[in-house]
């Protein structure tokens, strides 16, 4: 866990499928969980704590639904904990796209699985919640080198738990009556979560300003170019070029003022001047459709701004992902295709098929028969494969290789898993090598 910056982490607590205030406390913030975990995603926290209040198998396999949907919908790490008694449990909550799984050292069994949970999926995506720093003095050679961060969900007050034995960064769980700031003086806290920050989520931005200027550690998103650095038009706005990060389709041509242009790199969501609404515009405040900054390039004359981003559902108004689709001029000859996003446009054809059925779609034919049939074609086209590269021609290789990642993509929709899930986990696995 980096602890060069201290982290404010919002947290969402599940109990019945539902968000409440907490363990004690059952009373329902929010009955969409997912929604809320994208409210608090708002450009100024480091992070999200979500914590399964589970008392049944059935209920835990319904958080670990809305987990994974809550990690598709976020982009800041998000940190699972709660109903932890076996590396089963650690598995799920991560292959739902979660950063880290916590453990409770309050179940000394669940200390006795730190080194092999850490084995299995690296140390830095294991954490432990402890209530008291006996917990910790206990289980102290379990935990240590297997075990990136410390999360604390005691009531003991902070200040008596400085000896707790250990280099581990600690993340607080605070409530809204305590104070942020007071919290993040101590040394040794490298992070809030809990009540205590969610009720400061809508002021987070004065809250990292005031933690700043009491010399507190606290990220702030920085540009290299201030707004001065540009070449405005006669209208006093910057053009923006808008291109998905993904594919590198142009999205979309916009404007920004100051205030938007700050507010962007602020926030990491697009935000532009509307020059018909004479007002700041938040791409994706009303209709979901939000675009999260990969990147900013300014041209040579520095008088246009490309923005690289992640746009979630349509970028146009109109319903279609990008605003240019009106052809003006097409030259004939061979059909250019982008190898990147190939396998992106025949999965949401299948998606398509799946959601609006066509006569005789062979897709559909599939979708009907069910998984056991996907699996078993699946089968078929993988032993295929092995066929064909034991004869000298290699065009059967590409084939066999195209009909089976067909079929792989089929059971892909039918399980809800994306080539986003699959690349994402790829770059971890890369980064983990690196």
């Amino acid at each position: 866990m980096d602890t060069q910056f201290k982290k404010l982490i919002p947290s969402i607590y599940l109990n019945k499928g539902k968000a409440v205030r907490g363990l004690i406390d059952p009373d329902v913030v929010s009955e969409d969980p997912a929604a809320l975990a994208a409210a608090y995603d708002n450009g100024f926290t480091d992070a999200l704590m979500i914590f399964d209040l589970s008392d049944s198998d059935s209920e835990q396999e319904l958080h670990n639904d809305i987990i994974r949907e809550i990690c598709a919908t976020v982009r800041i790490p998000v940190i699972a904990a709660g109903r932890v008694r076996r590396m089963e449990d650690i598995k799920k909550f991560l292959y739902a796209g979660c950063a880290m799984a916590c453990l409770n050292l309050s179940k000394d069994s669940n200390a006795q699985i730190a080194q092999e949970v850490a084995d299995k999926f690296g140390s830095d995506k294991i954490a432990c919640c402890f209530s008291s720093p006996d917990q910790i003095t206990r289980n102290k050679d379990l935990i240590d080198g297997n075990v990136c961060c410390l999360i604390y969900v005691g009531s003991e007050p902070l200040e008596g738990l400085n000896g707790i034995g250990t280099d581990l960064p600690v993340i607080a769980q605070i409530t809204e009556k305590d104070c942020v700031r007071e919290t993040l003086l101590h040394d040794w806290i490298h992070g809030v979560t809990g009540n205590g920050v969610n009720k400061r989520t809508g002021k987070l931005q004065f809250v990292r300003n005031k933690l700043v200027s009491s010399g507190i550690p606290v990220k702030i998103r920085t540009a290299a170019y201030a707004w001065g650095d540009f070449k405005l038009g006669p209208d006093g706005l910057l053009p923006v070029v808008v291109q998905e990060a993904s594919t590198d389709q142009v999205l979309m041509v916009a404007y920004m003022n100051e205030e938007a242009y700050n507010l962007t790199v602020a926030t990491g969501k697009m935000t532009y001047w509307s020059r018909s609404r004479k007002e700041i515009w938040v791409k994706g405040l009303t209709s979901g459709h939000f675009q999260y900054v990969h990147s900013l390039t300014a041209d040579c004359d520095m008088d246009t701004l490309l923005a690289k981003v992640e746009q979630i559902g349509a970028a146009c108004h109109t319903g279609s992902h990008s605003c240019f689709f009106n052809k003006v001029l097409t030259e004939e000859g061979k059909e250019e295709f982008n190898p990147q996003t190939v396998l992106l446009r025949d999965y949401q054809t299948i998606l398509d098929r799946r959601d609006h059925p066509k006569k005789g779609s062979y897709t559909n034919y599939l979708f009907d028969k069910g998984l056991d049939k996907m699996l078993k074609k699946l089968g078929e086209e993988a032993t295929e494969i092995v066929i064909a590269a034991k004869n000298p021609n290699p065009n059967e290789i590409v084939y066999e290789i195209s009909d089976y990642l067909y079929h792989l993509m089929v059971v892909m929709a039918e399980k809800g898993i994306t080539w986003e899930d699959v690349a994402g986990e790829l770059a971890r696995r890369q980064k983990k090598e690196d």
